[in-house]
């Protein structure tokens, strides 16, 4: 596109129709998409919300803590609350865009937990068709204006981060610099235990579903965490079973077993005395 073929210029934004009543952990705000005219330029400004801009066409600059970058198709650039931007469309390309905006405790710690900041504002991912996709389909969801639009949103946002940390981790920005890949390794299988610790889980699964072999991951969980798979789990579990016995004085010694993934409540009982120096009863009576 150039100066002879000029693009009408068009802005169009939808808000939430049912946005939650505040403060809620996550909330899209609004979303639209405009073709900028040659030169536009909003700012310098601050905003008080997550604003996420998606390039579809053209080119421009994004400028944020001092830095300008260079942007066009498929590129993306986030803008923090309360940090001052300016976002320039080019003068013979200017570019057509979408954004959405959100807010939410929640936001901040997607955003920290995939590596996007103010410090790092911008992806690029002119091979994934999806970005602009989800942009679409939020604007979508509230233009439709049913009851679940702010659910809808929430999931298609969601989605949207999880894109960008694939393109993210693609640069090799998503994690800290310092994070080997061993670490990276046991990081998913801490997260696997930790989140499953109740389920019939075993060493083996874990080790197949994360698509290791069994021997190699525990050996790197041995090396990073001085631990065995095994004893981790089993200390885990203890641990969140002495928590219930302690705050849950209406479950059985059984039903507590059972809530932390021992099926067998006399190998529950065994264990918990061997870790602790005192059967469940007796640590739960001590606490009277």
């Amino acid at each position: 596109m150039n100066s002879s073929t000029p693009r009408p210029e068009s802005y169009y934004v939808v808000s939430n129709p049912y946005p939650p009543a505040p403060p809620s952990p996550l909330t899209v705000l609004f979303s639209g998409h405009s073709q900028t005219k040659p030169g536009h330029k909003p700012g310098p400004k601050v905003v008080d919300y997550y604003l996420l801009h998606h390039i579809l066409s053209g080119r421009g600059t994004y400028t944020c803590l001092g830095q300008t970058y260079e942007l066009g198709p498929g590129d993306s650039f986030l803008i923090e609350p309360g940090k001052l931007v300016a976002y320039t469309a080019d003068l013979e390309d200017p570019w057509h865009y979408r954004w959405i905006a959100f807010e939410g405790e929640q936001a901040g710690v997607l955003l920290e937990g995939i590596g996007l900041s103010s410090r790092q504002p911008v992806v690029h991912a002119p091979r994934r068709r999806s970005i602009g996709v989800l942009f679409h389909q939020v604007q979508s969801a509230f233009r439709s204006r049913s009851l679940s639009a702010n659910l809808k949103a929430n999931g298609l946002l969601q989605l949207l981060l999880a894109d960008y940390a694939e393109a993210l981790q693609g640069e090799g920005r998503a994690l800290p610099e310092d994070t080997s890949p061993a670490a990276q390794t046991v990081q998913q299988a801490l997260n696997y235990l930790s989140a499953q610790y109740a389920e019939p889980i075993t060493i083996e699964l874990m080790a197949e579903t994360l698509g290791y072999n069994r021997a190699y991951l525990s050996t790197l969980f041995k090396q990073q965490t001085g631990v065995t798979p095994v004893t981790f789990l089993l200390r885990l579990r203890l641990d969140k079973a002495r928590h219930l016995l302690r705050e849950r004085p209406e479950l059985t010694v059984e039903q507590t077993a059972s809530s932390v993934g021992f099926q067998d409540p006399l190998y529950f009982s065994k264990q918990f005395k061997r870790q602790y120096g005192v059967s469940p009863t007796d640590y739960r009576q001590s606490l009277l």
